[in-house]
């Protein structure tokens, strides 16, 4: 029994390696049999564990990425179609306008001057949110460890997840003041379906801890980050640096939605910011098994250049 559990926590920590590969190099050539030689599986298993992990094969688990991704930024920036065909890793625009059609049976252009095709679901702008102006900051590069999950956001085991990685935190003794909870969101639920959306649930590790923690932490001291390493379902990633407009937001998670809305929907279109072609992220500042909905604090990070 061990040793099964052993091969499946391995398994999980190749199929993050190339997850977290593909999400940060769609413009590349994302040759199958070039991916498989960063896993340790052989080139003849290695699809069939890929897509018994994806639910998808890799193939199109890859097309599929590239064109939502091409959906986002056909919506959410004015980059040249030729520009946005590059960065997800198509050549020439025809080849990204073949697979668009094939997905959304409309094409690039088509899709970016006519805003009446639904091929996203609607925005839920909420001007009650009152959401005040974000802060432009500049940010270093973090590292966290991390575990994927797949399915609908509002049905992601957050608390399950998180519990996993304190547990991980615990094993290591990489307890120190300051550890973050972040999770990144890959997709859009308005372009890709529930089961398939992506997030990344993070804790944060500081490089080094000098601030006495409170005493409800209580811990040992971690000085340097040497310990972190990728152990199964649990692997280990940069939250990217650079500038980040930073909305704060208090009250419910399950109005988060109608916040992104608000935000690519309102506030980005009459801003001079334009979109950094990276994931953005939140940060959660109180505890919601502590905090009543109303009271939740939370910080979205919108990458701009």
């Amino acid at each position: 029994m061990q040793q099964r559990t052993t091969t499946k926590e391995e398994y999980q920590k190749q199929v993050n390696i190339i997850i977290e590969y593909i999400n940060n190099n769609l413009n590349e050539d994302l040759d199958l049999l070039t991916l498989a030689e960063k896993t340790i599986f052989s080139s003849f298993h290695f699809h069939r564990i890929m897509k018994s992990f994806l639910g998808e094969s890799l193939g199109a688990f890859i097309m599929r990425i590239r064109v939502e991704t091409a959906a986002r930024l056909l919506c959410y920036t004015d980059l040249p179609i030729q520009d946005i065909a590059y960065q997800v890793g198509y050549e020439v625009p025809s080849s990204l306008s073949k697979v668009f059609k094939l997905f959304y049976n409309v094409s690039p252009t088509e899709f970016r001057n006519n805003k009446n095709y639904t091929i996203m679901r609607p925005l839920l702008l909420n001007n009650d949110l009152n959401l005040k102006a974000p802060k432009i900051r500049e940010i270093e590069s973090k590292e966290a460890i991390y575990l994927q999950i797949f399915g609908k956001y509002s049905d992601v085991d957050f608390c399950g997840s998180w519990n996993k990685l304190w547990q991980y935190v615990k094993e290591n003794k990489l307890f120190s003041a300051g550890i973050e909870h972040l999770c990144v969101y890959y997709d859009d639920p308005k372009v890709t379906e529930a089961d398939k959306l992506r997030t990344d649930i993070c804790l944060v590790i500081p490089q080094k801890a000098k601030t006495i923690p409170n005493v409800e932490d209580i811990c040992v001291f971690n000085e340097n980050t040497d310990k972190v390493k990728a152990k199964g379902q649990i692997g280990v990633k940069e939250i990217k640096g650079g500038k980040y407009a930073v909305f704060s937001y208090q009250g419910s998670y399950e109005n988060l939605g109608s916040v992104y809305d608000t935000i690519y929907g309102k506030w980005l279109p009459e801003s001079d910011c334009k979109l950094r072609n990276t994931s953005g992220f939140e940060k959660y500042l109180n505890n919601p098994e502590r905090t009543s909905p109303d009271k939740l604090k939370t910080e979205i990070y919108i990458p701009i250049e």
